[in-house]
């Protein structure tokens, strides 16, 4: 069902965002821990691109949920949850999506006790959610655009 044209352009947009958040995210997932313990500067640095992204595929799955589905979620876990639901996302994906929002909202009110090793972990074990989420939407949006195309 489609309550309104979804923009993809303004979806892809994000995409793009993420894989450069992502960008800057590599180098620090190579990292060994004692190397990036080293410089206090690369934990603030991985928190605020990984917050950022993790707000970009929010924005982008809320978006896609409104357009596609009228859904009003604001909440991040339900908006995870959702993308799953509406196989939007893979039930995996979706199932990541709601840790993620976790760790969002972690970041975000809990912040004082987010803690350099944790970030360090996140970024060695976690990045490749972040492009596997990009490559789902990718996906999604091409379905999308194909089904638009034949009129249905």
């Amino acid at each position: 069902m489609v309550i309104s044209r979804l923009n993809t352009a303004r979806v892809l947009d994000l995409v793009r965002f993420i894989e450069s958040c992502i960008a800057e995210l590599r180098p620090f997932s190579r990292m060994t821990e004692e190397d990036f313990l080293s410089d206090k500067k690369n934990p603030p640095f991985v928190e605020s691109y990984l917050r950022r992204a993790l707000e970009a595929v929010f924005d982008a799955g809320r978006y896609i949920l409104a357009k596609t589905s009228g859904a009003k979620e604001v909440e991040y876990k339900a908006v995870a949850k959702e993308l799953g639901k509406k196989g939007i996302v893979t039930g995996e994906m979706s199932s990541a999506l709601y840790l993620m929002a976790g760790y969002r909202n972690r970041m975000v009110h809990f912040y004082k006790e987010v803690t350099p090793e944790e970030l360090h972990r996140i970024v060695v074990n976690n990045i490749n959610g972040l492009e596997r989420f990009n490559k789902e939407t990718v996906a999604f949006i091409r379905e999308y655009e194909k089904r638009v195309k034949e009129g249905q």
